[in-house]
């Protein structure tokens, strides 16, 4: 009896122990889900799955099962370790800037950096000021009720911008890019409101061509629509 008694002790010992081991286990993946494990950070990273097709329900800011699936799918599509965690190389490959600690917001340098790259795509050889109104439009974008009111959400709209379409958001940014976006988004519009903007010399767009042309900066021509 006292033999039996034993054995289900440690029986009993051993299952507690594999049960504390899983849970500091799921615990530590828990802090490691992303940068800084905020619910912002999380939104961050389903908004970006989302726009690349990873991800298709609400952004939540919970991390469920569907946003653990989205980013090893999205890992697996890059080459990247399919880890499920957002650490350094998935939030550079994601085109994101996500934040350290609690406190803060990086939504400011998610939104520089990535309106950097649109102008970088879009205007890079272009005078400066061009290169701020292509940024400028972006925004203005965003300000209307015509499109998407994120900056995410308006540079990725399918057909929107030629630098998305053929992969030129993805190039890195030089400075002048970063200096346009920065001076973009603290108020200078060269375009004065304007909503779109194209190449005549490349335009395809019966449309595009139908629209008042308000003003020109460098080669592109800027209306309001």
């Amino acid at each position: 009896m006292n033999k039996r008694r034993s054995i289900v002790l440690i029986v009993l010992a051993l299952m507690l122990a594999v049960s504390s081991f899983a849970f500091t286990k799921t615990q530590a993946d828990a802090a490691n889900i992303v940068k800084g494990d905020t619910k912002e950070n999380i939104r961050i990273v389903q908004q970006r799955l989302k726009e690349l097709g990873f991800y298709t329900i609400s952004v939540d800011g919970i991390w469920g099962p569907k946003t653990l699936a989205g980013v090893k799918n999205f890992q697996r599509s890059r080459g990247l370790v399919v880890d499920g965690i957002g650490g350094a190389k998935t939030e550079k490959a994601l085109g994101v800037t996500l934040k350290s600690g609690s406190g803060g917001s990086t939504t400011s340098n998610a939104d520089l950096n990535l309106l950097a790259r649109c102008v970088y795509g879009e205007a890079r050889g272009e005078p400066y000021t061009g290169q701020v109104a292509i940024a400028a439009v972006v925004l203005n974008r965003v300000k209307s009720s015509k499109f998407p009111n994120t900056i995410s959400g308006v540079i990725y709209q399918s057909g929107a911008f030629t630098a998305v379409s053929d992969g030129q958001i993805n190039l890195t940014p030089n400075q002048s890019a970063y200096n346009a976006a920065r001076d973009a988004l603290n108020g200078w519009d060269p375009t004065n409101g304007c909503l779109y903007y194209y190449n005549p010399a490349t335009a395809t767009s019966k449309w595009i061509w139908s629209l008042k042309v308000e003003l020109k900066i460098g080669r592109h021509n800027f209306a309001r629509g």
